[in-house]
């Protein structure tokens, strides 16, 4: 899979920090890191991927200091936030969740891959139904 540019969304990045969510395929798409892909986020990605954390660790699932290497793990990769995702959001993100049937969080990835015309890479399969139904391009 040659992948240069995509938007990721939380499923994914949470696979690459806990080894029964990892696939093949999500192993494959942090090892396009390598050669040179670079992802690009909502802004509530960093929210969402700390709301994980928090709830893995009351059930414990994971300890503090796991969280600490997960985050330094994802803070190495070439992640960049678009700052547009909060104007966008009483707009194209609640109209997509509404057409769509998806979270306002789920809209806010699809709503960035066909505004930049970018495939999405999400375990969710609601979220990628309605991104194929869309025309957006999964992996």
């Amino acid at each position: 899979m040659e992948i240069s540019e995509f938007v990721l969304d939380c499923s994914v990045a949470i696979a690459w920090c806990f080894d029964d969510e990892a696939t093949p395929r999500t192993d494959e798409i942090q090892d396009s890191f390598a050669t040179g892909a670079a992802a690009l986020i909502p802004s509530l990605w960093h929210l969402e991927i700390s709301n994980v954390f928090l709830a893995a660790e009351r059930r414990e699932r994971i300890t503090k200091a796991d969280t600490v290497r997960f985050i330094a793990l994802l803070s190495k990769l070439p992640i960049t936030v678009d700052e547009d995702t909060s104007v966008r959001s009483f707009g194209e993100i609640l109209m997509l969740g509404r057409s769509c049937s998806l979270s306002a969080y789920d809209s806010a990835y699809l709503e960035l891959a066909i505004r930049k015309g970018l495939p999405l890479a999400t375990n969710d399969k609601q979220l990628r139904a309605a991104a194929e139904g869309m025309g957006v391009k999964c992996i």
